[in-house]
């Protein structure tokens, strides 16, 4: 809204001090960051205290685990504050006309929203147990049905699948290399980048980055034969929801640990963000030779928000917490995560950059066949871990959970440098 206001004094000649520096992108991304940074840091604060009055606190399952019953009554829905650092200054500092803003502000608030019917049902079940002098124990029957999370997480990829595939403002240009101007001028766009003419076309199908490959690109439309390539759409949407859900959900079983899932989701957020930034400039995405998005350098400073939205959260939920971000957060952060991978065609480089999210997942996923196989088997079921998901195996093995939570995030930024590096393999 700031920056539509002052491109609006602008136009009526109306000169405000310092008003040329929202012209400039870096400047309000850096503002972004400062500004979600003094949100979560200031009303965060006010949130624990909110929380606690009205006693909305983490049940604790008994796993014995090191540390868990401390826990026990720590604030949670914390992820509301996340929210609001991510949106205000989005909608302060961003251009609000771009399609690309739009549809991270409606995957911020669905997938917030969902998270939160969640986190308020499981603290209803646990008032009325209460109410009724009855034993509280946490399950997967007191919060949102399972089904129902799913439907919210596939009618996101549905919106981010059909946006980024219809819309025109969120298409790929890719460069037309040769001699001259090209002859056929359909469609053409023409961008003059060091006194010389570059010439590009707007890509008419899904295109993203694939590593170790010269080129780094992967159209969808090669995975079906040629007569079927006009039903592209439908499996580019299907993709879309499968990973969305997939991202949605690991982020959600990571955030077990003090400061876990906040951490990896900020170092995620600095990859996307720097995805974003060059793939969104004609210059740096030439000399990185990476395609090219238009409109996409706006999303940086979203990207900001949430980053400084993530650490800002740390402050309160890194170990020993004052707050849980709870679904409201988890959901939210891995949703976000997912539709800005999608954005800015890096969604092949997810096992990289994901990389903790996709080891929690499988961790869960291997526990719960092999004990399910060597039940059927043996007539016992028997296990792959300790526990999990992975980072309460280390726990069981008498690992400190900070230095647990500080390990994560140390792979996570290997993840993220590898990921980087997978531009220049070729």
């Amino acid at each position: 809204m700031l920056y539509h206001l002052f491109e609006w004094l602008k136009q009526i000649g109306v000169k405000v001090p310092g008003g040329a520096l929202f012209q400039f992108i870096t400047f309000r991304v850096l503002l972004a960051v400062l500004l979600s940074l003094v949100i979560t840091m200031l009303y965060g604060k006010r949130l624990i205290n909110y929380l606690r009055a009205k006693q909305v606190g983490e049940s604790v399952r008994d796993l014995g685990l090191a540390g868990e019953q401390q826990k026990k009554g720590t604030p949670t829905m914390g992820g509301l504050v996340i929210i609001l650092a991510i949106l205000i200054p989005t909608l302060l500092l961003a251009n609000l006309n771009k399609a690309y803003i739009r549809l991270m502000i409606f995957s911020t608030l669905w997938m917030g929203m969902i998270g939160f019917i969640d986190d308020y049902l499981k603290l209803r079940a646990k008032r009325i147990a209460q109410q009724q002098g009855i034993a509280y124990k946490k399950g997967d029957k007191d919060g949102l049905a399972g089904w129902f999370k799913i439907l919210g997480q596939v009618v996101l990829g549905f919106v981010v699948g059909a946006t980024l595939y219809f819309n025109s403002n969120t298409k790929v240009w890719r460069e037309v290399v040769g001699q001259g101007r090209p002859t056929d001028t359909t469609g053409l766009k023409i961008v003059v980048v060091d006194g010389k003419e570059k010439y590009f076309v707007e890509a008419k199908e899904p295109i993203a980055t694939i590593p170790f490959v010269k080129n780094h690109e992967f159209n969808y439309s090669r995975l079906l034969p040629a007569a079927l390539r006009g039903a592209t759409w439908i499996l580019y949407i299907l993709i879309v929801i499968f990973i969305i859900t997939a991202v949605s959900n690991g982020a959600n079983i990571t955030d077990g640990l003090d400061g876990l899932a906040t951490g990896v989701s900020a170092i995620i957020g600095i990859c996307l963000g720097v995805f974003s930034y060059a793939s969104g400039n004609l210059r740096i995405a030439e000399y990185l030779n990476i395609m090219y998005i238009p409109n996409l350098g706006e999303l940086s400073i979203f990207i900001g928000a949430l980053i400084g939205a993530c650490v800002g959260f740390l402050w309160y939920n890194a170990y020993p917490a004052q707050v849980f971000m709870g679904d409201t957060g988890s959901l939210t952060l891995g949703g976000i995560i997912a539709a800005l991978a999608f954005i800015v065609r890096k969604e092949l480089l997810i096992p990289i950059f994901c990389g903790v999210f996709l080891v929690e997942v499988l961790s869960v996923t291997i526990q719960v066949s092999y004990f399910k196989y060597t039940k059927k088997k043996y007539g016992e079921g028997r296990r792959v871990f300790l526990m999990s998901p992975l980072h309460h195996h280390y726990q069981k093995l008498g690992y400190n959970e900070s230095k647990i939570v500080t390990r994560f995030w140390i792979i996570t930024i290997l993840c993220v440098v590898l990921t980087v590096v997978t531009l220049k393999i070729r």
